[in-house]
């Protein structure tokens, strides 16, 4: 291990009694940030260590930690500290900037680790860096198969680093194809796609769209995975050129869930892991609530959303998470295991320690790292 990590060594991450500050203006949440981010990296110092959950062992380019590099980077470009860079870096470096699977994979979970893997080579270009992950990529726009995305948190694992790579190309093949990939699950996925337009939310894969229901009658939609929808659509607004041709279907489908989730709120900021049935497992859960605090608070910084309609969303989710969720070492609570609806990953508590944790800190640093821009922008 490089000299660099032991130095963060200072102890495994333990709980402790809430926070009693409530967080506000660039600096505290700032803080926020710092402090949970490095309640990781102490706890996690060794980046090339794999996984062993439920008798499986995992490497650490999967998925899960995938989406806390995203967080990472994030971080980064807010605070840019040399240990964040290194720890991506070697983490990048010691996986030879490939995939679980091989450069050739259509599983979207494998393929996430290249979002991390683009930006780091925009920040000092090498081929070598995207290579492997441009060669999965090139296989899905020279095969003509639409359905790789049957689960709706895919969209977000793959569809950004397609079009990170039209970018970074120009090549519109790119956003062509990410396009077609995403309207299928949308639209034919299931039978008649994993979309309900009617309700601005997302069925998260085919065993939940209708008849199924939840205890209460209502219609199946589990948090974290409409969640991963809705980041994703802003991380490719984020990239895609103004012209591109589905820009506006894009923002369309945001903004219908934007409304539908502005509407499912829990009265202490939070969200429920099943935003209709506040029965079936309810309660505080981080990562859904900041998922949609990230887009929320970005689409806000974009002049896409109505800031005096959403800014009090994005407030009342941001201070439930930081006074609420965030241990005073940093520990992040109220975070769902990993599955695909309301009853996976429970118990879900202030202290319980989840299955993986890396991807709840990825998800709280994409959230917390947009209500940041929001107070850089008023001060």
């Amino acid at each position: 291990m490089k000299k660099y990590i032991i130095l963060l060594i200072l102890g495994v991450c333990f709980l402790k009694p809430v926070f009693a500050q409530e967080l506000s203006g660039k600096g505290d949440i700032l803080n926020a940030m710092i402090l949970v981010n490095d309640c990781f990296m102490k706890k996690y110092a060794d980046y090339t260590a794999p996984s062993h959950v439920r008798g499986v062992t995992r490497p650490s380019n999967i998925w899960t930690r995938g989406v806390y590099y995203e967080g990472l980077i994030a971080l980064y470009q807010i605070y840019p500290r040399e240990d964040y860079y290194r720890y991506m870096y070697d983490w990048a470096e010691c996986h030879h900037w490939g995939m679980r699977s091989g450069s050739i994979t259509r599983n979207a979970d494998d393929q996430c680790c290249g979002q991390t893997y683009i930006d780091l080579y925009n920040m000092s270009p090498d081929p070598e860096k995207i290579r492997k992950t441009k060669a999965a990529m090139e296989m899905l726009l020279n095969t003509p198969q639409n359905d790789d995305w049957s689960w709706i948190d895919a969209i977000q694992m793959a569809m950004p680093i397609l079009a990170k790579l039209g970018k970074l190309t120009g090549d519109n093949r790119y956003y062509a194809k990410m396009y077609q990939m995403y309207s299928f699950t949308r639209n034919r996925h299931g039978g008649k796609g994993l979309y309900n337009s009617q309700e601005g939310l997302w069925w998260r894969d085919a065993d939940f769209v209708p008849p199924y229901q939840e205890p209460n009658g209502q219609h199946c939609y589990w948090s974290r995975g409409n969640g991963w929808v809705y980041a994703a659509l802003v991380r490719i607004l984020d990239v895609i050129p103004a012209d591109e041709p589905h820009r506006a279907a894009y923002i369309a489908d945001f903004l219908a869930m934007s409304e539908a989730l502005k509407n499912c709120q829990r009265e202490d900021g939070f969200w429920n892991v099943s935003l209709h049935d506040p029965t079936h497992f309810g309660g505080k859960e981080t990562t859904g609530t900041a998922l949609f605090v990230y887009g929320m608070a970005w689409a806000i910084n974009h002049g896409l959303l109505d800031r005096e309609t959403y800014l009090p969303v994005v407030t009342k989710a941001w201070k439930a998470m930081a006074t609420e969720a965030v241990h005073p070492n940093g520990f992040l609570g109220w975070v769902q295991g990993t599955g695909k609806e309301p009853k996976d990953g429970q118990p879900v508590t202030y202290d319980h320690v989840p299955d993986f944790e890396d991807y709840g800190v990825g998800c709280f640093l994409l959230g917390a790292s947009e209500v940041y821009k929001i107070e850089h922008h008023e001060q």
